[in-house]
């Protein structure tokens, strides 16, 4: 998912790392089947037509500040045994999709009409989920 022209104007994006746990169940999928950690890169794609007063899409404190909060719910967890991966395999399409929700839930500026979160759990592997607002 890169940045062109895209559908609204204007793009910030914040990134943080985190450690946390998990293992997948409902196949066989070897040691993934084992609870394991992975190494988490999360980016947080805020998306927008209109700036506000100052010029800014949003403030990046105010996102750093929500992506932290988040990024320190899932630190060091075991994601299966959070509540909203009950019943699901914690897959990075699952976790960007919860973590999307939950980012979008937390912005506060008018002006922001989507979020989309990328994540990687190794290196070479990503997911992402967008969803906009209405």
């Amino acid at each position: 998912m890169t940045f062109e022209s895209g559908k609204y104007g204007y793009v910030v994006a914040v990134q943080r790392n985190f450690v946390a746990r998990h293992f997948l169940f409902g196949g066989d999928w070897g040691q993934e089947n084992q609870i394991h950690s992975h190494h988490y890169k999360v980016e947080a794609r805020l998306e927008g037509q209109e700036l506000d007063q100052h010029g800014y899409l949003v403030d990046i404190v105010e996102i750093e500040s929500l992506l932290d909060g988040l990024v320190n719910g899932y630190r060091d967890k075991v994601l299966n045994e959070l509540t909203e991966f009950s019943g699901l395999n914690p897959s990075i399409e699952h976790f960007s999709r919860i973590f999307c929700e939950k980012m979008l839930d937390g912005v506060t500026a008018p002006n922001i009409r989507a979020v989309t979160i990328k994540m990687w759990e190794n290196d070479i592997a990503w997911a992402a989920y967008r969803r906009e607002r209405y």
